[in-house]
């Protein structure tokens, strides 16, 4: 019987979050791993480990599996190009991928597409910086337009004598500069699309980032309008399709209540993303299994949630370094929550794992974002009588 060979590119926490489900679906998961220590080394039996920007591993590693896709966006898209043109199929492709690798490529999409964009320009020099903030007024956003993620390649620059401070990143290119948006929170909008074109939609959620990390994820976003979740979705589904991306995609919003639609644009993921961990306890069909449904082009899973609301918390690396001896006291903490810890080695500030809490009926959102934050506490920092 001939087995369906998946590989992904990158040997992090959302490969080796696929692993689970690919082996439900009797589908051979392959991944690149960058080192014998990454999250992902020991979670399927075949993860050779090479540099994903070397052309030549790349292209071997691809001839082992029948589908290539990603645990991040950092491939180099030349590389994908040579793979697309040697008849590998890859999933996103680079012609999709390139609107996660690079920022100001994504917002001139998003202009063309007229979705909700914040104000933006791209900066060649720090004159450039100057000029914008004045036009759309101090503070502003600068954000290097490949590799940042989870805060970093971003500064807030609170006036003109702050330009010089990212003269730096100009001789890597032009600088993404964005308006400071006034926003009353952060929402993400997670849609599956498969090549033949079957989309998929997840609850809207609300995301709550702490320096710059996401920290917590509700869903569905509690008190959040029909007409704005609505939106939200269908923004999704028509950057999936007029992008032509397959698999999971995550829509990074600000609401923004009486602006626009509700909500502008901020970022986008073309992968599994930490704001759809959720789905792993709380919906029919997690992201992990989607996105595998999704690349290979298989019937999706519904999206619909199996609880009123669910709960994800992310845990750092704290004081605890034994999180073997603090996991008996988080799933005794509640027997309701799902503890997901990622095989790392523990360093202060490192996304270490995530705890999952379904809401029942009768459950107040409070109280399960509360037994959510006690077992992540305690993986944390560690368990104190």
């Amino acid at each position: 019987m001939k087995t369906l060979r998946i590989g992904v590119i990158g040997g992090g926490q959302l490969a080796r979050m696929m692993a689970p489900a690919a082996l439900n679906l009797g589908i051979e998961l392959s991944i690149l791993c960058e080192s014998e220590e990454t999250p992902s080394a020991r979670a399927v039996a075949h993860a050779p480990v090479g540099d994903y920007k070397d052309r030549q591993t790349v292209l071997d590693f691809a001839e082992s599996v029948d589908v290539v896709t990603f645990d991040h966006e950092h491939v180099p898209a030349e590389i994908l190009h040579e793979l697309v043109d040697k008849g590998v199929r890859v999933h996103p492709g680079p012609d999709a991928l390139i609107h996660a690798q690079d920022k100001i490529v994504m917002r001139e999409a998003v202009e063309r597409l007229g979705l909700p964009n914040p104000l933006w320009c791209a900066a060649d020099t720090a004159d450039d910086v100057v000029t914008f903030g004045e036009k759309a007024g101090w503070p502003i956003i600068a954000k290097t337009p490949h590799g940042g993620y989870d805060g970093k390649g971003v500064e807030k620059l609170d006036s003109s004598d702050d330009a010089e401070r990212i003269s730096e990143w100009f001789e890597r290119g032009q600088v993404l500069c964005e308006e400071l948006v006034d926003f009353s929170r952060e929402l993400s909008a997670l849609v599956a699309r498969r090549p033949s074109g079957e989309t998929a939609a997840w609850p809207v959620a609300h995301t709550i980032q702490v320096a710059g990390v996401c920290d917590e994820v509700i869903a569905p976003a509690q008190d959040l309008s029909t007409e704005t979740a609505q939106a939200a979705q269908q923004t999704a589904l028509t950057i999936a399709s007029e992008l032509g991306v397959t698999g999971v995609l995550a829509v990074e919003l600000f609401e923004t209540p009486g602006r626009g639609p509700g909500f502008l644009i901020n970022e986008l993921a073309m992968r599994p993303h930490n704001t759809g961990h959720w789905t792993q306890n709380g919906a029919v069909t997690s992201q992990f299994e989607q996105h595998l449904r999704a690349v290979a082009d298989l019937p999706l899973g519904s999206p619909e949630p199996l609880a009123p609301v669910a709960v994800m918390k992310n845990f750092l690396g704290g004081s605890n370094e034994d999180l073997a001896a603090a996991l008996p006291h988080a799933l005794a903490s509640d027997p309701q929550v799902k503890v997901h810890v990622y095989g790392k080695s523990v360093r202060p500030g490192r996304k270490i794992g995530h705890v999952n809490r379904v809401g029942f009926e009768g459950e107040s959102v409070d109280d399960v974002r509360e037994k959510a934050r006690v077992a992540a506490n305690i993986m944390s920092e560690g368990f104190s009588a």
